[in-house]
């Protein structure tokens, strides 16, 4: 589904993507890991063609990037992305916002865009809220109308930038249940997250980046039980100690505790 070969992108002389190589199959969740700036975002983007590469090339449900830009267009009709600021249009109702790239991009008429529409909606929570408008909602709402509009395209691929940052920590459940949900449809998923539970329990591979390079790929299991590097360590004892702040340790951040402190069987 997704290809990367040997992939680079600077911006300016800060190198944000160096060397990726990395195959995603139909069907796969894939978590993108590791601290700020390491490139995640970047990459995310770069398979919608968001961002453009510098070097080597990306191939996308057949078609290699960089491409045309009708090329590209056509692209972003298959590949749905969900950003970590909801990006709905704050003037127009939440039926609205999930029926328009339905009708521009898919040439829908408007009967069966709002039928596509109402039916996402209800499957996220969220078709009691179709003539609200984005300001009357919470985050956490918000966010799901966004996963409603970007499914509305019936895309193969979805991508996951980031989705829950943003959201009060009462909020980030919500989100993280549709996204489960998504993912047992067998949807290919590729997404930039910190929440650790969500990868173990969902991901088929956890991809841990930094400084533009892809450093691990492991399943979750492996990765969280025996990170292979010292720099993938010394993130998840980040993880584990911001965690800690909260009072709201979970199981997961217990066993990675011992880990990061070189006991993983206590």
């Amino acid at each position: 589904m997704i290809v990367f070969d040997n992939v680079g992108k600077s911006f300016g002389s800060h190198r944000v993507l160096d060397g990726i190589d990395l195959h995603i199959h139909a069907g796969e969740k894939i978590v993108l890991l590791g601290p700020s700036g390491s490139g995640k975002s970047t990459l995310l983007r770069t398979i919608n063609a968001l961002e453009t590469i510098d070097e080597g090339h990306i191939t996308v449900l057949g078609r290699t990037l960089p491409g045309s830009k009708t090329e590209e267009q056509q692209l972003r009709r298959d590949v749905g992305m969900v950003f970590q600021n909801f990006n709905l249009f704050p003037h127009m109702s939440v039926l609205d916002n999930v029926c328009l790239a339905q009708i521009q991009a898919r040439k829908r008429p408007r009967a069966e865009a709002e039928a596509t529409a109402m039916d996402l909606l209800a499957k996220v929570g969220m078709a009691h809220k179709a003539k609200a408008f984005p300001m009357q909602l919470s985050g956490g709402q918000q966010q799901r109308v966004a996963i409603a509009r970007a499914l509305a395209l019936r895309p193969q691929i979805m991508l996951f930038d980031e989705p829950t940052s943003a959201l009060d920590p009462e909020m980030v459940s919500e989100v993280l249940q549709v996204m489960n949900a998504i993912a047992a449809q067998g949807m290919t998923m590729v997404v930039v997250t910190h929440e650790m539970d969500f990868a173990r329990k969902v991901a088929d591979r956890v991809v841990f980046m930094d400084h533009g390079r892809i450093l691990e790929q492991a399943p979750p299991a492996a990765f969280f039980s025996h990170p292979r590097t010292d720099r993938a360590r010394a993130f998840l004892a980040h993880v584990v100690r911001e965690r800690a702040k909260t009072g709201k340790l979970t199981p997961l951040d217990r066993e990675l505790a011992q880990v990061v402190a070189g006991n993983p069987s206590a």
